[in-house]
């Protein structure tokens, strides 16, 4: 990364893990407290229509009212739309970044609420990151594929009971422990953001787990959450609930991080179909949010050996040209 915290994701990154089924079922779990008094909270922008709450391992993931969770629908057009989607891509496709294939997407664990923390080491952003210890099990699964993962090497565990969600960067599993780069913590009960100018896991200082296509919400026929996507090149700027830029860029034409695009209401679904289907029509109401650079219009996902990739093959068919980009606060450049 360089001094201003450039993050370059690879097109694909390889993975290894089985995705964990989720209980879907419950009422939430709240082992951890809520946001401190004065703590900065990520607030909605524009009324959103009824939907399900996501949920994962018997946790809400977030409050209904977390702008990851929030319709964009009805949300006014960015003025800086057309300049945004131009350079990001107008004749790239959507790309699905999972599938079956283990060696595609971000796994991710869940743990039972008895699972023993461990220390973490943090190297490069140790200002940056959450202390530990964390409830990572030393086989969790690494971004990367193989024992020593590949590439940016998350690692992402969701802890069952306390409902709060650890998240490392560039992990390593070293003797009962692990270090990384970066790690940071999520209270999913919670819609407090990380200090200003602060990075996370990811580049844009977001959670990543609740922002991944995950195989049990797209079996249970919707989405109702914003989903993770990359962007070749980005500005040194970002729009909460992002809290951190990855560019030196001043270029205004380049989308800031946690910038909110949606799949144009007038681009129709018909001929689509299966879970392909269910990821457009949340395309249309929950968008993507900006969250690292790499490749363009790469959608970020949960490996599962469920997934059907000849029906996911029809989400490369959209074009960058059928987004546009939607107002959803202003550009910070905190450093």
């Amino acid at each position: 990364m360089s001094p201003v915290g450039l993050r370059l994701s690879p097109a694909s990154a390889a993975v290894r893990g089985a995705l964990l089924a989720p209980c879907l079922a419950g009422a939430l779990a709240l082992g951890a407290s809520a946001a401190p008094a004065g703590a900065r909270v990520a607030r909605p922008r524009h009324a959103r229509a009824t939907a399900g709450v996501p949920s994962e391992g018997g946790c809400q993931v977030f409050p209904a009212n977390n702008p990851l969770n929030e319709e964009i629908a009805n949300a006014p057009v960015n003025p800086d739309s057309a300049a945004y989607v131009a350079s990001i891509g107008l004749s790239a496709h959507l790309h699905p970044d999972f599938g079956t294939n283990p060696g595609y997407g971000i796994p991710y664990t869940v743990v039972g609420a008895g699972q023993a923390k461990v220390p973490i080491k943090f190297t490069k952003y140790r200002s940056e990151s959450d202390p530990g210890p964390y409830p990572a099990p030393l086989n969790a699964p690494i971004e990367g594929g193989g024992k020593h993962g590949k590439g940016d090497k998350h690692v992402l565990v969701l802890q069952e009971g306390s409902c709060m969600l650890y998240e490392l960067y560039k992990a390593v599993q070293k003797g009962s422990g692990w270090t990384a780069a970066s790690g940071a913590v999520f209270n999913l009960a919670s819609n407090a953001l990380r200090p200003e100018g602060w990075t996370s896991a990811d580049a844009a200082g977001l959670p990543i787990m609740p922002l991944l296509v995950r195989y049990p919400e797209v079996a249970a026929g919707q989405i109702d959450h914003a989903l993770r996507v990359t962007v070749p090149e980005s500005q040194a700027g970002y729009i909460h609930p992002a809290t951190h830029f990855a560019s030196s860029s001043s270029n205004p034409n380049l989308p800031p991080m946690g910038l909110r695009l949606r799949l144009k209401a007038s681009y129709s679904l018909a001929g689509f179909h299966g879970e392909s289907l269910i990821v457009l029509e949340a395309l249309k109401r929950f968008g993507l949010i900006v969250a690292d650079n790499g490749s363009p219009w790469f959608i970020t996902g949960a490996p599962s050996p469920n997934w059907n990739d000849e029906d996911l093959e029809q989400i490369k068919q959209v074009p960058g040209s059928e987004f546009e980009a939607v107002e959803s606060g202003p550009i910070l450049h905190t450093g």
